[in-house]
């Protein structure tokens, strides 16, 4: 498998600095950071680690999701993922991201209700992405059908 890439050039200091993070692998983009705006409610155009996180594990979900759904005998239409990556005080000192919420609503032919729950549970668990989250704290699902 290959390996894939990201580089932040980052100036200044931590409150008055600001970055930039390039998807360097793919090339789809540049995208402004900066900590202020990362800790404030409105990201007025800029992304932050935490957003980035909640693209992968959005993204890694559903591809893992669709394989579960498969394996059970289903057939996925349509998935649509969200992931909310929320970032909080850590007890012993900084930062910390304290909780993830995946929310998934799907389309799928071949399995009904606690079929498709149980696809979700399992693509939860075995997503590459939440394996690497794995020190989440609360990591929750809410699945159902659309």
């Amino acid at each position: 498998m290959p390996t894939r890439t990201a580089r932040t050039a980052w100036t200044g200091g931590l409150q008055d600095g600001s970055g930039q993070v390039d998807l360097a692998s793919s090339g789809v983009g540049k995208f402004d950071v900066s900590f202020p705006k990362r800790s404030a409610e409105d990201a007025d155009g800029t992304t932050s680690p935490e957003e980035l996180i909640a693209a992968a594990h959005s993204s890694c979900f559903a591809m893992a999701l669709s394989a579960q759904i498969g394996n059970a005998g289903g057939t996925p239409e349509s998935l649509d993922v969200t992931a909310d990556v929320t970032l909080g005080p850590d007890p012993a000192g900084g930062f910390r991201i304290n909780a993830i919420k995946l929310t998934v609503r799907g389309r799928v032919s071949g399995l009904d209700a606690a079929g498709f729950a149980a696809a979700a549970a399992a693509a939860k668990a075995g997503c590459p992405v939440s394996k690497a989250l794995a020190g989440v704290d609360n990591i929750s699902l809410d699945a159902a059908l659309a």
